[in-house]
């Protein structure tokens, strides 16, 4: 199932296991595409219907002329549950794409059963900081910028360990489209979910933050984990790719959670 149709955008989509089975959907972080969950997917597929995709802007799906809201992303998640007719699912978003499970919840919680919330936050600090991404990405492109993100996303002593890996996650960033890269920059600049949040209908969630992530600290994880009454918390050691740097852990959390 290559490319999926929703409206006027084609997204990228790959689904493993059983259709009949509990849907699991995987949604990757900024820059990255669903090729980040390589290591998750077929383990969950073994009990679940997992259905990973790349985002607009990313990946192999379209990258419509930017800038995007958090509001498109997720309702691009809706319409893509709708065009599979998947009435319910389970939620794993890292980053960006846990900010769009934030935005779920608040405005299609009918649509969620269990939620992972990774390395993310209610509202994204520093908002100069984005607009200084956004310039370099527009002045240097990818390349330019992949190496500045991907120290932040895996620490050092991962990078030294697993240079083929880290490799692969550097090339992943250098081939993000700029257009997209940018257009989701601002929608996590201008992201605020503080007090709607709050107001959410409740789900099971669980908040997994990185002891050494400079992307988003644990302290915006476990700030958002407090404004979600029974919310769980999971702290790794890792920065801000856990499912990658500390997958076995990672997984097994997911897996106790979601059974």
């Amino acid at each position: 199932m290559p490319k999926v149709n929703i409206g006027a955008l084609s997204l990228n989509v790959v689904t493993e296991g059983a259709r009949g089975a509990p849907v699991v959907v995987l949604a990757h972080p900024l820059g990255g595409d669903l090729t980040i969950w390589d290591d998750i997917a077929p383990v969950l597929a073994q009990k679940y219907f997992v259905l990973r995709f790349d985002a607009r802007g990313h990946g192999g799906s379209d990258v419509p002329p930017g800038p995007y809201s958090l509001g498109d992303l997720g309702r691009d998640v809706v319409a893509l549950l709708d065009r599979l007719e998947i009435a319910k699912a389970h939620f794993i978003g890292l980053s960006m794409s846990g900010a769009i499970g934030q935005w779920l919840m608040i405005h299609a919680a009918g649509r969620l059963d269990k939620v992972v919330l990774a390395n993310t936050a209610y509202v994204f600090p520093n908002p100069e900081g984005w607009n200084g991404r956004i310039r370099m990405a527009r002045s240097g492109g990818m390349s330019a910028l992949a190496p500045v993100v991907v120290q932040r996303w895996l620490t050092a002593a991962f990078r030294a360990a697993q240079p083929q890996k880290f490799e692969e996650i550097e090339n992943l960033l250098r081939a993000a489209p700029r257009v997209g890269y940018v257009a989701c920059c601002s929608a996590l600049r201008d992201t605020d979910l503080r007090d709607a949040i709050r107001a959410a209908p409740q789900r099971p969630v669980l908040v997994i933050v990185g002891e050494s992530d400079a992307s988003t600290p644990p302290q915006l994880g476990e700030a958002l984990a407090r404004t979600l009454p029974g919310a769980r918390l999971l702290r790794l050691r890792a920065a801000h790719l856990s499912c990658v740097e500390a997958r076995d852990e990672f997984l097994a959390a997911v897996s106790e959670f979601l059974s």
